[in-house]
């Protein structure tokens, strides 16, 4: 069976263009900077996201901890979202691998940070308490429903960052579902912004790697954090391939994802038993949950619509019945109606 998979846009495969990209990829030992096409990409990367340099690395979790080991000391504090990635899905690493602390701070409903608040934990130089040296954002939010945060919050947080001595660090693992969304340049998002990370993997449809941006300092340590990380990848011009054709071919058609999103938003809005409200979806991610008197499990729901050749994520919450369903390039119109129509099937027998 052929599943149409909406667990998340990591499960898109490399296109065409990509496969042969990579067959004749020119490559070298990147540790000795003498991969071209690594080189290539990274050049392409930090014109796109207005940095002065850039580093390939295999992942966006990899990126955003050598970020973290980039502008931090052990002892220090890094400001961030209670539902961020950096947070809530990296094993700790803030104080696994990077000896700081993580500040969390509740998200409003359009996925920012208030910024009175991030202002009020920032603390100084108090032999008592850590030093707050970082303020990491997340851009799109994807725990709050992949929403694109816009240029006059990111000004506005760079402008607060600034004035306390902190780096403003963007996970933007699909910051150009945001920039689409809010037809803004990926440039304009992150201008105020110390670094930033994005991922090939996901909405671009490369098989793998992330690429982090920043000034030529900050990604000179960056790069040595890479290496103890295991990230000296050698050859890795063949991924860069994939991820050089994913930036030139891939970002405009992100539109595509979210038009898909918002169709597959309104049908599931009309079937009995979802809670969803599709004003709130702005990308290409639909986040929906139940009604109490929905009697299957959640478990349930899932193997049924498996067996309507339909995959979904499941959001394990104490106080809800949450799911996630994520369009990418391989989703298409005929197969967001079938989704639309399993559900109902699921929900309604």
């Amino acid at each position: 069976m052929e599943f149409i998979d909406l667990r998340s846009d990591t499960v898109t495969k490399p296109t065409p263009e990509m496969r042969a990209a990579m067959a004749a990829a020119e490559v070298g030992d990147d540790v000795y900077g003498e991969d071209p096409t690594v080189n290539e990409l990274e050049a392409v990367a930090a014109h796109m996201t207005g940095k002065a340099a850039a580093l390939f690395v295999a992942s966006g979790t990899m990126g955003n901890v050598a970020a973290m080991m980039a502008h931090t000391q052990r002892g220090a504090e890094v400001i961030c979202g209670y539902q961020s990635h950096v947070f809530r899905n990296e094993q700790g690493q803030l104080a696994q691998l990077c000896g700081v602390q993580a500040h969390p701070l509740p998200e409003l409903a359009n996925g920012t940070l208030p910024l009175d608040l991030v202002a009020g934990a920032i603390q100084g130089d108090d032999q008592h308490h850590p030093i707050t040296s970082v303020l990491a954002l997340e851009n799109t939010q994807n725990m709050c429903g992949g929403l694109p945060v816009g240029v006059d919050y990111m000004r506005a947080a760079g402008s607060l960052a600034r004035a306390h001595g902190l780096k403003l660090h963007v996970d933007g693992a699909r910051l150009f579902n945001a920039a689409v969304a809010l037809n803004v340049s990926a440039a304009q998002l992150v201008a105020d912004a110390d670094s930033v990370t994005f991922c090939l993997s996901k909405g671009l449809a490369a098989p793998a790697g992330s690429v982090l941006c920043g000034d030529v300092e900050f990604i000179k340590r960056a790069r040595r954090a890479r290496k103890v990380l295991g990230g000296a990848m050698r050859q890795s011009g063949i991924l860069a391939a994939a991820g050089l054709v994913a930036l030139r071919s891939m970002v405009e058609r992100l539109a595509d994802d979210h038009a898909h999103a918002q169709q597959l938003a309104q049908g599931l809005a009309r079937v009995a038993g979802v809670k969803l409200d599709p004003g709130v979806v702005a990308t290409n991610m639909v986040y929906f949950d139940l009604d109490a008197q929905v009697a299957q499990t959640d478990a349930q729901i899932m193997a049924r619509l498996r067996e309507h050749g339909v995959l979904v994520d499941f959001l394990y919450s104490p106080v809800s019945r949450g799911f996630r369903a994520v369009t990418h390039c391989w989703i298409t119109e005929p197969m967001v109606d079938r989704a639309i129509e399993a559900l109902q099937h699921v929900l309604a027998t």
